[in-house]
């Protein structure tokens, strides 16, 4: 699909709902990952992967009151049935998972609760921020801290 067309290339997979759940299923319930790398991972790294760090990704005075409380004992079965996407079907379908967000807090303002969407449209705003975060400079730098030395005899 899509090869003589671009607008009819698929759109990817669906699962974007469900993947902070897998991620805390498969990592932390499986004792792959500590909470708090999970922590790091979803919001802290991420956060300075897209130049949005500290307003985003941390909890600290001058940063945006974005916060997901999280509930580690509650219990679900994902199902496209019951997902909240407008797509037929789940690529996790069947899949059963401890731990659910249950409370998401945007810019201080309740955005989702208890499985039901507050948020309103106009509730979000652009965030300008440079195409290159010092994140990849770091990158850059430590590949060439790391790249092998020319031996000279």
């Amino acid at each position: 699909m899509g090869k003589d067309n671009f607008t009819q290339i698929p759109n990817g997979t669906a699962g974007v709902e469900e993947r902070m759940m897998v991620l805390w299923e498969k990592g932390v319930n499986e004792g792959k990952i500590t909470m708090n790398e999970f922590v790091a991972l979803t919001s802290t790294n991420t956060a300075k992967i897209f130049n949005m760090y500290p307003s985003k990704g941390c909890i600290r005075v001058g940063a945006d009151a974005d916060l997901v409380i999280w509930n580690p004992a509650t219990s679900k079965t994902i199902s496209a049935k019951t997902h909240h996407s407008k797509i037929e079907h789940s690529i996790f379908e069947g899949m059963e998972i401890h731990g659910v967000p249950e409370t998401t807090i945007c810019n201080g303002k309740l955005a989702w609760h208890n499985n039901v969407l507050i948020a309103q449209s106009g509730d979000g705003q652009y965030i300008d921020r440079p195409a290159y975060a010092p994140y990849y400079e770091a990158l850059r730098k430590r590949k060439e801290l790391n790249k092998p030395k020319a031996v000279v005899r």
